[in-house]
Formats: structure tokens, sequence, C-alpha cells
């Protein structure tokens, strides 16, 4: 049976080590807070906004939240970020995503100053990253990193397949992975034999976006899975991107969902925002 991956206990190791970070910060009067922008009311962003809020009293940061109706033009929205960018004592912005159709995300990613960029989203906090440079890195794919390391699962010379390649996950994943001198596949929607890649893998990490995809022929007999999806299944019950019951049984380590990838995400905008505070 493969160890389960523990991604709350994980995450609140990295919290409790940020409170005490915070609070040394602080003695030397160092803070900053966060600003938190939501434009309409998703269901499923506002849950993520008050996680983040919660996580941020808990490690001794100040959150200012900033809900703004669906009606929202881009112009307003690019004329606050800019506003908060002024602000010396704002030192990290967060625009919750997915933005309303009628908002460009891009133009709205661009317009956060890289130095309070703490999603890892801007352009220059990419480029910094593919070429191994000081700067806020992508939450999840740096939340995986951790997750890997302090599970003791040996990254350096091993073959690691990522399924996706977004800018979110798959992109900066792979680049975090060979940052850490993994053999690394960058795989999609158009690879062909996917199965057979995957079987490859010594880590599979898996952030395709489709509910159970991902069964046992997908997996080389101990090999480490790291499940990215998050859906609800026809019972309305929390999945990911793998057959969890199907691949547990072979994997040597695997994460849950829920419970696996989705706090570390959190905990590691956390540290980008004491980051933050401490460069700032």
């Amino acid at each position: 049976m493969a160890e389960i991956i523990d991604g709350k206990k994980i995450s609140q190791q990295i919290k409790d080590e940020l409170k005490e970070k915070t609070a040394a910060l602080r003695a030397e009067g160092k803070i900053g807070a966060l600003a938190v922008i939501q434009v309409g009311a998703d269901p499923a962003s506002s849950v993520y906004v008050r996680n983040k809020k919660n996580a941020c009293a808990y490690i001794g940061i100040e959150s200012l939240a900033y809900e703004l109706p669906e009606e929202t033009t881009e112009e307003e929205l690019l004329k606050l970020i800019a506003e908060l960018n002024q602000k010396h004592e704002v030192k990290g912005i967060l625009v919750q995503l997915p933005l309303p159709k009628h908002i460009c995300e891009d133009k709205v990613i661009q317009a956060i100053s890289p130095t309070k960029d703490v999603d890892g989203f801007h352009p220059q906090s990419v480029g910094a990253m593919t070429i191994g440079e000081p700067g806020f890195l992508s939450c999840t794919p740096a939340g995986i990193i951790q997750l890997l390391k302090r599970s003791g699962v040996e990254i350096a010379g091993k073959h690691c397949v990522v399924i996706g390649r977004s800018n979110i996950v798959g992109k900066p994943m792979a680049l975090l992975m060979l940052r850490e001198n993994a053999t690394v596949t960058v795989t999609h929607s158009k690879t062909q034999n996917l199965p057979e890649i995957c079987r490859q893998a010594d880590i599979l990490i898996v952030a395709m976006g489709k509910p159970q995809f991902i069964g046992a022929e997908y997996i080389k007999e101990g090999a480490v899975v790291i499940d990215v999806g998050i859906h609800r299944d026809q019972n309305n019950k929390l999945c990911g991107d793998v057959k969890f019951e199907e691949i547990e049984p072979i994997a040597s380590a695997i994460t849950p969902v829920p419970g696996g990838v989705g706090p570390m995400t959190i905990a590691m905008l956390m540290n980008n925002c004491v980051q933050s505070i401490e460069e700032g």
C-alpha cells in the first residue's frame, strides 16, 4: 500500500514556521499586508479567498479584502491595482481567478508590480524562475516540491512526468523539477502513447483537469503520484484526476484529494507573503 502524503499536516508545519518568522520580522519592525481582490461572487472563489484570509490571520499578516461587484470594469480593476502598487504597507497583491469574461486576465496579472506578485504569475516572476533567479514561485508547483521533499522523496536523478502544460501548474512544475535535478517529460492533450510515457515515471504529477482519468495502466510499480486535480464526482464527492483506489496499491506514495496538494498552495502563498515583507 502506498504511503499517503498528508498535505494538511505538511502545510500546517510550514504555516507554523512562517508564524514564527512573521513574529520575528514584526519584532524588527517589518510588517505588511496582503491585498486580496475578488470580482464577483463565484462560490468556489469565495471559499479560496476565505481560506487565504484565515491563513493570513493564523501566521500574523494583515489581509485587506476588496470584494468588487461582477460588473466592475477592467479599467476600475486596473486603477485599484495601480493604487495598491503604490501603497507601502501592501506587500502582496492577489487577484482571485477566474475573472468575469469582460476582464482580460493577462492584463490584470501584468498590472501587478513584480515585487508584490505573491501568486508568482507575472511574466517577470516566471522569467526569473526559468533562469533560476530569485523571485516569487508559482504556489502550487512550489507546494508540490515541498510535499516531495518533506515526505523524503528523492527528486534528483528521477524521471518526472508532468501531465498538463498550463501556465499555472504544468510549465512551472516542469521548471522546478528541473531545478531539483529531475529528468522531466511534459505531456499534454496532443501527446501520443500517454499511458506508455507515464509508466516510465518515477514521479508522476497529474494536472490535466479531467476527473478520475488516470488509472492503473498509467502507473509504474512503486511510482510516486501527485494529483493536482480537484473535482466533484457524480455523488458530489471531491475527487482528483487519478483513480485513487486503483492506483494506491501500485504506487509507493500518493496524494489524496482533498488534503493533498490543495492546502500546500495556500501555505506557499503565505511563504511568498512573508518573503515580500522580509524583502520590503
